[in-house]
């Protein structure tokens, strides 16, 4: 029998369900049977309790339970008749005046949208690229060695300047008064690494050892500590101990406790060398993904089932309070987070998710076994035990999926790349990585 889909408007469709009510309670007394077989009630032995009593108990969350099943598979089987695809839950709701020995109802549902992308010729993408510099490679090496460093106690005229660990004891009032965290004995940190608020380093920055200052500081409005934020404080400081910063020296001994495998000096820079590579690689590969994807979604026109996009901010919803319960806050599971702060993302995230499907459904971009297996090798490349890492992702599925959705997306983005007029520009390594300025 033909299913009759009304369109309600964009996606939105509704269609009728009818089940002889005959059926329905044909199931529900097949089930109390059953459920009698096994049901325990006071003054009753187990499996003896009478058909009268079990309906009565258990009658109305039986007929529930079967009026649910039977609506929701005469659904599938309507929508599946229909050649529909339906996204998300249906609203269904029960219709007055069904035909005696009949009960109806109302199904509301949306449709997936249909997909069209435009001529990927008319996209327009920039495509970025960049190099490990050899500025980068020593600044990695500075940062390898400032790791390793020893500091020894400077002598007791020495001024305190960048780069010397200074202990300090240190007490704020704000008005008069003490305030939490603002007091400290023995406190360490390096001046210019930023580990302190600029004017707090720069009013030690040239002190001695025994020397004791008193200076106004000013909390930044966005200040993590609230109580503090946008006030400010009088500090006293006594310099007790300065410590100036012994580096390594880059050689042979330096390399060799860095793990790599030659031992000198060339293979250091070399193995730092491959492991920026793989960082560049990477950001590059997701600049150029996103600057596809935009490019994509702006050459295709559909309609956004509100049911996915409302699907989509429970899970961000859901995300953001994860986040906050790993990050310690207290009742993170109570607390206001509005979904219209998520919503815009939500909408393109769904836009993006429809719009690579039908593409990768047209042109065939499914990740292949082998282009699998070349993925899983490239992020198990970086590790000690790269065989261990492999064999990590090929035990589970979930993995697996994962790393199919990369493959994919990459497959997506070189279609665009291939198809689309592509501006190349190349960036400096600082500006790729976020290190300007």
């Amino acid at each position: 029998m033909a299913v009759n889909v009304e369109t309600l408007e964009k996606l939105e469709r509704k269609i009728t369900l009818t089940l002889p009510v005959a059926t329905i309670q044909s199931e529900v007394e097949a089930r109390l049977r059953k459920l009698a077989r096994t049901a325990r009630m006071d003054g009753f032995r187990p499996g003896k309790v009478p058909m009268s009593v079990v309906t009565r108990q258990y009658g109305y969350s039986v007929q529930y339970e079967v009026m649910n099943d039977k609506v929701g598979e005469a659904f599938f089987n309507a929508a599946n008749e229909a050649e529909l695809r339906v996204a998300g839950q249906p609203t269904i709701t029960e219709k007055e005046g069904a035909p005696e020995g009949e009960v109806s109802f109302d199904a509301v549902f949306e449709v997936f949208p249909e997909v069209k992308i435009g001529d990927l010729a008319n996209a327009e993408v920039e495509k970025v690229n960049a190099e490990v510099s050899d500025e980068a490679i020593e600044r990695t090496l500075d940062i390898l060695r400032k790791q390793r460093r020893s500091f020894a106690q400077r002598a007791q005229a020495a001024a305190a300047e960048d780069g010397d660990r200074v202990s300090i004891d240190f007490a704020g009032k704000i008005d008069g008064e003490a305030f939490d965290g603002g007091k400290a004995e023995d406190f360490q940190f390096i001046i210019g690494e930023g580990q302190m608020l600029k004017e707090f380093e720069d009013a030690v920055r040239g002190m001695k050892v025994g020397e004791s200052k008193t200076f106004p500081l000013a909390f930044p409005e966005d200040y993590h500590g609230k109580d503090v934020a946008g006030k400010t404080a009088d500090f006293m400081v006594t310099v007790k101990k300065i410590e100036a910063a012994h580096l390594p020296e880059v050689n042979e001994q330096l390399a060799k406790s860095l793990g790599v495998a030659e031992g000198t000096v060339e293979g250091l820079r070399a193995d730092i060398r491959k492991n920026l590579g793989r960082e560049v690689k990477f950001r590059l590969a997701s600049r150029n993904k996103q600057a596809a994807m935009a490019a994509l979604v702006a050459q295709a026109e559909l309609d956004i089932p509100k049911a996915a996009v409302q699907a989509e901010l429970q899970r961000m919803v859901e995300n953001a309070r994860a986040d906050l319960k790993a990050r310690g806050f207290k009742d993170a599971d109570k607390l206001p987070i509005p979904e219209d702060n998520f919503r815009p993302q939500a909408e393109q995230r769904v836009r993006t998710g429809l719009v690579v499907a039908e593409l990768v459904k047209t042109r065939n971009l499914q990740a292949k076994p082998e282009q699998i297996k070349a993925q899983v090798e490239e992020l198990a490349a970086s590790y000690e035990k790269p065989e261990e890492v492999v064999r990590y992702y090929y035990a589970d599925n979930q993995r697996l999926a994962d790393v199919e959705a990369m493959v994919i997306e990459n497959n997506v983005t070189e279609h665009v790349l291939g198809a689309a007029k592509v501006t190349e520009k190349t960036l400096d390594f600082d500006e790729l990585m976020g290190q300007q300025g």
